[in-house]
């Protein structure tokens, strides 16, 4: 079996910055255990990042344990091993049109809980987990993300919700 990769919404950074015990729990195991380092997706981090300073204080030492993919100062996506460093693929490719209207298809596609709106920020990290092939959402909205997820026609990644 393969390791899932993680991937950060919102939720999960907005939760980790305000010190949740069950969302720092997770990030801790994930950051000691996985090769591969825990997903935030750039939408994510422009949806979270404010100037507030302890804000700001929290996400940029939450930003060294993860990586933002095609982010020049961001750490790789994959930790050195015994074996060296390899690349992430998916990490390491931008998305191309065919994808970015993918992702906008999903966006008038998905079957949304009742009074939420489209929301392109999750359909992105929909997007970016289901091209990790085995991937878990870490989420405060987990109905939107499977709506997103099943819109996309996504059956192998798994969500938890924070």
């Amino acid at each position: 079996m393969t390791e899932r990769v993680a991937v950060y919404d919102t939720g999960m950074l907005i939760a980790l910055a305000s010190g949740k015990a069950e969302a720092r729990e997770i990030h801790r195991g994930i950051r000691d255990r996985s090769v591969h380092r825990p997903i935030i997706p750039a939408l994510v981090l422009a949806q979270a990042w404010r100037p507030a300073p302890r804000l700001a204080h929290s996400l940029s030492t939450l930003l060294k344990d993860c990586t933002v993919p095609l982010a020049r100062s961001s750490p790789p996506p994959l930790r050195h091993t015994s074996a060296g460093r390899f690349d992430c693929v998916a990490c390491s490719t931008a998305p191309d049109v065919k994808d970015i209207r993918r992702i906008g298809a999903a966006l008038g596609t998905a079957e949304l809980p009742p009074k939420k709106r489209p929301d392109a920020v999750d359909a992105s990290v929909a997007w970016t987990a289901m091209k990790h092939i085995e991937a878990v959402v870490f989420t405060s909205d987990p109905d939107d993300v499977c709506a997103y997820l099943a819109a996309l026609h996504d059956h192998g990644t798994r969500v938890f919700p924070v």
